[in-house]
């Protein structure tokens, strides 16, 4: 399919994010003067078509013109065809030539212009497909690292913990047995202070009763000569 200045006016790319390439607002002025381009060409091959048809028509008339008069005049006529048809095929055959010529040069200029548009809208596209694999390729790559990063601290902790978990529990064990050491103490220390309170409770009753018949004894004379005096 041909393409015309209106392709290239509504021809529209899709912008992409994070990668380089060409300016977009240069491109785009590129294009508009390529349209204007296109567009003058494309008016310039219309009238040198128009002026090829009219050549064309020309000649035409000239060649029936000259061939009515020589069927009228006769042998007369042999010698004035050359005058007729001289002019003609002489003045015509140049104008021809010089309007295929521009008219190919013509051609030749848009098609180049036309080349170079797809080969610039090409190497965006390609710039644009690179940048586009390599931020994907980037992008995985720190993925995978940061992944294998969480992976790595994931592993760490939990050794970590692991390790506070059997400090703990070493703590626990050795505070349990303190506990059944201290209770084992206490309860022994406890047993011998009562045998201890029991052992001077018993010798201090027996030293009270000793002291209460000497003092009985003793105060039974008193009295007696007390009452034995009155």
């Amino acid at each position: 399919m041909a393409l015309t200045p209106e392709d290239v006016v509504n021809k529209r790319f899709q912008p992409t994010k994070f990668r380089e390439g060409y300016d977009q607002d240069e491109v785009d002025d590129f294009l508009d003067e390529v349209v204007v381009e296109l567009r003058r060409l494309g008016q310039e091959n219309e009238e040198l078509r128009q002026r090829l048809i009219g050549n064309e028509s020309r000649i035409s008339e000239l060649q029936r013109g000259g061939g009515s008069t020589n069927e009228s005049n006769g042998e007369a006529g042999i010698e004035a065809a050359p005058v007729v048809e001289a002019p003609a095929v002489v003045v015509s055959a140049p104008v021809v030539s010089s309007v295929d010529a521009e008219a190919e040069a013509e051609t030749s200029t848009a098609n180049s212009l036309l080349l170079l548009a797809r080969r610039l809208h090409e190497e965006h596209v390609k710039e644009g497909v690179e940048r586009r694999e390599a931020l994907i390729a980037d992008g995985e790559a720190t993925a995978a690292r940061l992944v294998s990063e969480a992976e790595s601290l994931h592993r760490t902790q939990v050794a970590k913990l692991d390790s506070e978990r059997v400090e703990a529990e070493g703590q626990i064990a050795e505070l349990r047995s303190f506990e059944r050491d201290y209770r084992s103490k206490l309860k022994t220390y406890i047993e011998d202070q009562l045998l201890e309170l029991e052992a001077s409770g018993g010798s201090a009753s027996g030293d009270s009763s000793s002291d209460a018949a000497s003092s009985n004894t003793g105060s039974s004379p008193v009295s007696y000569q007390g009452v034995g005096g009155n």
